[in-house]
């Protein structure tokens, strides 16, 4: 288990749990749901925000927010 900022350009992995209970709620809502396939897709040149391919949807998020994101590889 690692945390989402730890993916790499283009790695694929699945959403297990959040560690931040408050921003777990934000990305809940949007369609970050534990079991979902996540994608890197892109990080700004000083590497925030990021985004990602959630299950066909694309989400940029902040790198506070995707450190509390716990995934495993695909």
């Amino acid at each position: 288990m690692r945390e989402l900022i730890e993916l790499a350009v283009k790695e694929t992995a699945i959403i297990l749990s959040f560690s931040d209970s408050e921003i777990a709620v934000k990305l809940l809502e949007l369609g970050c749901l534990p079991g979902a396939s996540i994608q890197l897709l892109h990080k700004a040149p000083m590497g925030d925000p990021i985004t990602y391919l959630i299950d066909g949807s694309i989400i940029t998020m902040r790198k506070k927010e995707a450190a509390s994101v716990l995934i495993e590889s695909k």
